[in-house]
């Protein structure tokens, strides 16, 4: 006799990305533009190098991830039938 706790296999796929730099280095590449304006302008090169080099392979990667899911869903969901609302009578 099934668990009736259970609910069975699952109907649908979820997609969990994988953890990542990217975002770090996009942030400290920022944080190094913005300290540049206050400090030497180097650090805003750099900073902008670091940003930009991040934020391709971020794009890169994401794309990479994307093209391997799936296509389609299985449809094994059950249909959950529509009624319509009707209002209490008084």
């Amino acid at each position: 006799m099934p668990d009736p706790r259970s609910n069975g296999q699952p109907v649908e796929l979820i997609y969990q990305p994988e953890s990542s730099w990217y975002p770090a280095l996009i942030a400290f590449g920022l944080a190094a533009v913005l300290a540049s304006l206050f400090t030497w302008w180097p650090y805003g090169v750099v900073g902008a190098i670091v940003a930009l080099a991040a934020l391709a392979g971020w794009i890169r990667s994401s794309r990479q991830s994307f093209v391997k899911l799936p296509r389609r869903q299985p449809t094994t969901a059950a249909i959950i039938p529509a009624e319509t609302l009707r209002l209490p009578e008084d």
